[in-house]
């Protein structure tokens, strides 16, 4: 089985990728955007597990071509920026928030896959609390994901995870850490007094336990065409 993962420097995909290279039977390329100052570390990094790096350019047609080349069974969209990032980059004139990059990147990617004409699973990385109508500027961008991705005609799974933190995250992100600490000290709490489905359901959860759900996801032919939340997410990590 051949896995193409976009987003694979993030903390969840950089996860997935080196736990794929640990499957027999597995042949993975791990996207890297070509202007990456780290290219060439991820290679490295990446390259000795027996991935491949593929730096394709972020364009509709090149994207089309590579993803008609490679002809993966599944390709994972785990795109994502963060309100830092995009500061950043508006400060350098450069485009990269969330319509930019988790909108625009993801859906350029679905359409490639599209027109690639195999019709990949495409295994897509939203957030929990997603849903028709929300406000908020991150949820909404993931909502009209979600709906392009339903009517493409690939067959997809979407996973809502909670919060994704860990010890191990090299990205600093203070203020979600303190969050899920707190959050998941609370539904502790509330397992503790039987409402285990509760604490399931809001948990956070490291990039590795994600990475197993999502791999579980990609891997076996009883997903497809589903929405996994939180507590579902989980219970495939757990089985993994």
């Amino acid at each position: 089985m051949h896995l193409f993962v976009a987003g694979a420097t993030g903390y969840t995909g950089r996860n997935l990728v080196e736990l794929a290279a640990e499957r027999p039977g597995l042949r993975t390329h791990a996207h890297v955007r070509p202007d990456s100052p780290r290219l060439n570390r991820w290679r490295d990094r990446f390259g000795v597990r027996g991935v491949r790096v593929d730096a394709t350019p972020w364009e509709e047609q090149a994207m089309t071509e590579r993803i008609t080349e490679l002809a993966p069974d599944v390709v994972y969209a785990l795109l994502g920026t963060t309100k830092k990032r995009a500061k950043a980059a508006r400060e350098a004139g450069q485009e990269a928030g969330y319509e930019a990059v988790d909108y625009g990147l993801t859906v350029m990617l679905l359409r490639a896959c599209v027109a690639a004409g195999h019709g990949p699973r495409f295994i897509y990385l939203s957030s929990m609390g997603v849903k028709d109508g929300v406000k908020n500027e991150y949820l909404a961008v993931r909502a009209r994901v979600e709906s392009e991705l339903a009517e493409s005609g690939l067959p997809y799974v979407i996973a809502r995870p909670s919060f994704i933190s860990g010890e191990d995250r090299e990205e600093n992100r203070p203020g979600e850490r303190i969050a899920s600490t707190l959050g998941d000290g609370l539904l502790k709490t509330a397992g503790v007094l039987g409402l285990g489905k509760l604490r399931d359901r809001y948990a956070s959860m490291t990039g590795e336990e994600l990475a197993r759900a999502l791999l579980r996801l990609g891997t076996r032919p009883d997903h497809e065409d589903e929405i996994v939340e939180a507590d579902g997410l989980r219970e495939l990590a757990q089985a993994f």
